[in-house]
C-alpha cells in the first residue's frame, strides 16, 4: 500500500471531521494498579504508546514525563507517572520484545523516560520511519493520521497541565487518542485492521533502533 499523497496542509486538516478514542479509559494512579494493568497488557501482542509532559514556559527548564499511555483497540491505560513513579513492571514492559510497541517520536519519549528509570527498549516501531516506507513524508501524528484516514486528531490539550490533581475528561480522551491512533496507523499500513484475529500472534519482525 503506497499513498499517493505524501504531504498535507493544516488547512486541509481543519476541514476534516474530528477523530477521538471511543473505548474504555483506565486511570492508573498507584503502583499496585500499574502492576495489574501491565499484567493485562502483557497478554497483547501489539499496543500503541505515547507520553505527555507538563509544558515548561521557562527557557532551559524541562519537566519529567507526567503520563504514559498504552492502548489496545478498545482500551487505553493512562499511567500517571507523576504519582506512581516508575515501577519494575513498567521496566519489564519496555524491555519485553514479545510486545510490539507502536509510537511516534519514540526516541524523544525514551530519552525523557531514561532520566527517571533505566531500561533498554525492545520491540518497538517508530511510525515516523515506518510511514515513510509507504510514501508518507509527514512526521507529525496528526498529519500522518489525516493522510491515511481523512480525519483530524485534535491537539488542543497538548499544552495543558498533565500534573493536575485530576485530569479532565478532555485531557483523558486526548491522551488516549494519541496512543490509540499510533496503533490504528500501524494496523492500516500493515493490513492488520482487516485481520479476523487482531489479538493473535503476528509474524511481523520487530524494529529496534
Amino acid at each position: 500500500m503506497i499513498f499517493t499523497k505524501d504531504k498535507i496542509t493544516k488547512e486541509e486538516i481543519n476541514e476534516m471531521p474530528v477523530e477521538s478514542f471511543g473505548g474504555t479509559i483506565n486511570m492508573v494512579e498507584t503502583e499496585a494498579d500499574a502492576d495489574k494493568a501491565l499484567k493485562t497488557i502483557s497478554e497483547y501482542d501489539i499496543v500503541g504508546i505515547d507520553t505527555e509532559t507538563r509544558p515548561s514556559f521557562k527557557k532551559g527548564q524541562t519537566n519529567k514525563v507526567s503520563l504514559l499511555q498504552i492502548s489496545t483497540e478498545d482500551t487505553c491505560w493512562l499511567f500517571r507517572l507523576n504519582k506512581i513513579g516508575y515501577p519494575d513492571s513498567l521496566v519489564r514492559f519496555f524491555e519485553d520484545s514479545r510486545i510490539l510497541k507502536i509510537g511516534l517520536s519514540l526516541k524523544d519519549d525514551f530519552r525523557s523516560l531514561h532520566k527517571c528509570m533505566g531500561f533498554n527498549p525492545e520491540g518497538y516501531i517508530e511510525l515516523q520511519n515506518f510511514a515513510g516506507n509507504f510514501g508518507i513524508t509527514e512526521k507529525s501524528l496528526q498529519k500522518i493520521y489525516a493522510i491515511i484516514f481523512g480525519k483530524k486528531i485534535s491537539k488542543s490539550q497538548r499544552l495543558t497541565n498533565w500534573n493536575a490533581t485530576q485530569l479532565t475528561e478532555r485531557q483523558k480522551t486526548y491522551a488516549a487518542t494519541d496512543a490509540w491512533a499510533c496503533l490504528k496507523i500501524y494496523e492500516k499500513l500493515t493490513g492488520e485492521d482487516e485481520s479476523p484475529a487482531k489479538s493473535g500472534k503476528t509474524n511481523i519482525e520487530t524494529t529496534n533502533e
